[in-house]
C-alpha cells in the first residue's frame, strides 16, 4: 500500500499490495471554489478490503470519497487535477463515461434514498437503465440482491408495495441491494449508518464485512469505534491532506504521527 503526501511527518505502514489495486489515486488536488480542499492525494486502496476514511468535520474525508465516482461534477466552481484510476482507467480522462464509471461503483449515502416506486423496481432499476429486458432475470437479480442484504424474508411477499413504507433501516438495506444489482466492483459509504438505530447499524456493518469478499469497499465514518470495528485499513485526513494511512490497529492503537495520536485520544474532533 502507497501513500505520499506533501506533508514531511506523513506516515504510512510498508504493506506490500499483491494484485494491481482497484482503486489508484495520483497527485490529486480539488479546488472548490478557490479553496484547496485536497492536497496532493496519492493512494492505493487495497483490494478486498474495507478501508475507512477517518478525520474531523471540513477535513476533505467525504470530498475524497466522492472524487472516486466523480460525484463532484454535479458541485459548483469545482476544479479537480491529477488522476483517480479504476482498474487502471483514469476516470478524469477526457474521453471517460461517467455512467460507466457509476456503475463500477453502489453508493451508500448518509440517508437512504428509496426511488418514489416498488421494492422490486427499486432493485430492478439499475439493470433495466443498462438494457436488461428479460422479466425472469430481473426476478433473479432482485430475489439474490435482497437475499445478500438479508432484506429477502422481510419483503418477499410485498415487493410490489412502495419501498417508502420501510423503516429507515430496511430503506439503507434496499439502496445497498439497488446498487449490488448493477454489479458494481467497489462500494462506496459515507456515513451511511448515521441515520440508523444501533441495531440497523450492526446489521449494515455485519453485512459490509461479509461483502468484502467479493468488493473493494472505502467508507467515511466520523466514529471511530466503527471505524476499529469494521475496516481492514484506515485513511486519517486532515486539513486536506493523507497524514497517516495503514492496518486498522496500527493507526488506532500505535499511530506515527502526532496529529494522529491527538485525533484518535479525541483532541480533535
Amino acid at each position: 500500500m502507497h501513500a505520499h503526501s506533501s506533508i514531511e511527518t506523513k506516515e504510512t505502514q510498508n504493506i506490500i499490495l499483491p494484485n494491481t489495486p482497484h482503486i489508484q489515486i495520483k497527485d490529486l488536488n480539488v479546488h472548490i471554489e478557490g479553496a484547496h480542499i485536497l492536497k496532493n492525494i496519492n493512494l492505493d486502496f487495497p483490494n478486498n478490503s474495507i478501508t475507512s476514511i477517518i478525520g474531523p468535520s471540513g477535513c476533505g474525508k467525504t470530498t475524497l470519497l466522492k472524487t472516486l465516482n466523480r460525484l463532484m461534477d454535479d458541485s459548483k466552481e469545482v476544479n479537480v487535477t491529477g488522476s483517480v484510476l479504476v482498474n487502471g482507467e483514469d476516470i478524469y480522462a477526457k474521453d471517460a463515461e461517467v455512467t460507466h464509471i457509476r456503475k463500477k461503483m453502489g453508493l451508500l449515502s448518509q440517508r437512504p434514498f428509496p426511488l418514489p416506486m416498488s421494492i422490486f423496481e427499486n432493485v430492478a432499476y439499475g439493470p433495466k437503465i443498462h438494457g436488461e429486458k428479460s422479466k425472469k432475470v430481473l426476478e433473479q437479480i432482485v430475489e439474490t440482491q435482497l437475499r445478500n442484504v438479508g432484506l429477502w424474508d422481510e419483503v418477499k411477499d410485498r415487493l410490489d408495495s412502495s419501498a417508502t413504507g420501510l423503516s429507515i433501516g430496511q430503506q439503507q438495506r434496499l439502496c445497498l441491494a439497488r446498487g449490488l444489482a448493477v454489479q458494481p466492483e467497489i462500494i462506496l459509504g459515507d456515513e451511511s449508518t448515521s441515520a440508523l438505530d444501533p441495531i440497523s447499524t450492526q446489521t449494515i456493518e455485519n453485512l459490509l464485512i461479509d461483502l468484502k469478499k467479493d468488493y473493494t469497499i472505502v467508507l467515511v465514518t466520523h466514529i471511530l469505534r466503527q471505524a476499529r470495528r469494521v475496516s481492514d485499513y484506515i485513511i486519517f485526513v486532515y486539513n486536506g491532506e493523507v497524514v497517516e494511512f495503514g492496518k486498522t490497529e496500527d493507526v488506532l492503537m500505535n499511530p506515527q504521527n502526532p496529529i494522529t495520536q491527538q485525533y484518535v485520544k479525541g483532541y480533535i474532533s
